[in-house]
């Protein structure tokens, strides 16, 4: 769509989101100041409790528990998330039921009349128009994840009554810093003074730290002010004043759950006053926290986990969470990642867990080609496999057109005690997603 043909309050959602793309000349151009002059225009104010999770990985897992916990406590939710599997409406959630087109469509609408000629990104319109969404809404919580960062991001346009970050670690590094150190100062920006700030991450950065302590945040570390223990049946959390034994493990599977869980339980000590939540609700909501891509295990054989992890700290969670299941005779990577990220740092982490790697493409102008992939998988393995000559296939790698046509070649060739692991970016996910639906 052309800006020149705007669309209104009767074009589809389709419609808006094509606009949406073409509005801003960056897809991503991080800074407050557009959002916020257009946020005052729009009278945006959020009259409930607010919790901001920030992260470089665990956000969306984090966001999952606390909503559902809150929700089996008996409270109004918004809950709001990015980026979306297959559906833009995923994004948003209102008492645990995904939008409507005609909701967000109403929205996006009030945030284009209030623009004038401020030029908003794609993430900026549509977290004003989601946050605009949840003023209405007459909500008791809003659990809001930050797209990138902190400091920058549109999210931190909301004041969080607590904030959490979940993990610090390199990505996005051309946008954040190259350290972690200066990708901790970016993400500790969501806390906010003399309010509860939880940090999940073991060994948080210095810059955090500092960060906390000089604008008076009431920071909460992981091993200092809230913990947790467990055995193979159950598990519990323990924090400053408040105690929750005998929890069953959440319906979340992977490695670093129980991490995000104490996370989203110290957020709920810290805001017991206000929004205080039973233990069968925790009980309830962690039982019943569902997130689509996160060490996801397909129904049937043979065994398929989804894993949208992207950077290397969540290839060693992934890595991990793999090694921790029973016996496949084979296992095999489904594989498609952008070309901005560390590649290398990703194979490096899964080195050895797979028997043949499938190398897909992916589209956009972040994407590659699958055979662009599969030399820097070549390249990133500990022994280094010489490329194939023309026509043959490498040992144990294959490049393939898009993740789709990578799916399937795992597929043929798995017997059904084998284990397909698709993983490295949301669209690798997401494509496998929607073929299989297709075919169901």
């Amino acid at each position: 769509m052309s800006l020149n043909s705007k669309p209104d309050a009767t074009s589809s959602l389709a419609a808006w989101l094509a606009y949406l793309e073409a509005l801003h000349p960056k897809t991503i151009e991080l800074g407050l100041d557009r959002s916020r002059a257009v946020a005052e225009r729009l009278g945006l104010s959020l009259d409930c409790v607010k919790i901001v999770v920030g992260g470089t990985n665990g956000k969306g897992s984090t966001c999952a528990m606390l909503e559902a916990i809150l929700l089996a406590a008996g409270y109004r939710v918004g809950l709001y998330t990015s980026p979306h599997l297959i559906d833009f409406n995923e994004r948003a959630r209102v008492n645990g039921e995904i939008v409507t087109d005609a909701a967000l469509v109403e929205q996006f609408a009030a945030v284009e009349a209030a623009r004038g000629d401020t030029s908003l990104t794609y993430f900026e319109f549509s977290t004003l128009a989601i946050l605009r969404l949840f003023s209405g809404a007459r909500l008791d919580a809003v659990v809001l994840e930050v797209g990138l960062g902190g400091r920058l991001d549109a999210v931190n346009l909301v004041d969080a009554d607590c904030a959490i970050v979940t993990s610090v670690d390199l990505d996005h590094t051309d946008w954040l810093g190259d350290t972690r150190e200066k990708i901790g100062y970016e993400k500790a920006h969501i806390y906010r003074a003399g309010r509860p700030a939880i940090c999940a991450d073991p060994v948080p950065p210095r810059t955090l730290l500092d960060y906390a302590a000089a604008i008076g945040a009431d920071l909460w570390l992981f091993g200092r002010d809230y913990n947790y223990s467990g055995d193979r049946q159950q598990w519990n959390y323990g924090g400053r004043e408040q105690r929750r034994g005998a929890l069953a493990y959440p319906a979340l599977r992977g490695a670093n759950q129980l991490l995000n869980a104490s996370a989203a339980l110290a957020a709920l000590e810290a805001l017991r006053e206000r929004i205080p939540v039973p233990q069968q609700a925790v009980r309830l909501g962690l039982s019943q926290a569902t997130l689509p891509g996160r060490f996801q295990i397909l129904p049937g054989q043979p065994t398929v986990i989804l894993d949208v992890g992207h950077n290397p700290h969540a290839a060693a969670v992934l890595a991990q969470n793999l090694d921790n299941m029973g016996f496949h005779p084979y296992t095999y990577a489904v594989f498609g990642m952008l070309g901005d990220k560390d590649v290398g740092g990703v194979v490096a982490k899964l080195a050895g867990r797979f028997d043949h790697w499938y190398c897909a493409g992916l589209p956009g102008p972040r994407g590659g080609s699958g055979e662009a992939l599969a030399e820097q998988v070549r390249a990133a393995l500990p022994v280094p496999v010489s490329a194939p000559a023309k026509g043959e296939e490498a040992a144990g790698i294959s490049a393939c057109a898009d993740a789709v046509q990578a799916y399937e070649q795992a597929r043929a060739r798995a017997g059904e005690g084998d284990r397909i692991v698709v993983f490295g970016s949301f669209l690798t996910v997401a494509a496998v997603l929607q073929s299989l639906g297709r075919k169901s």
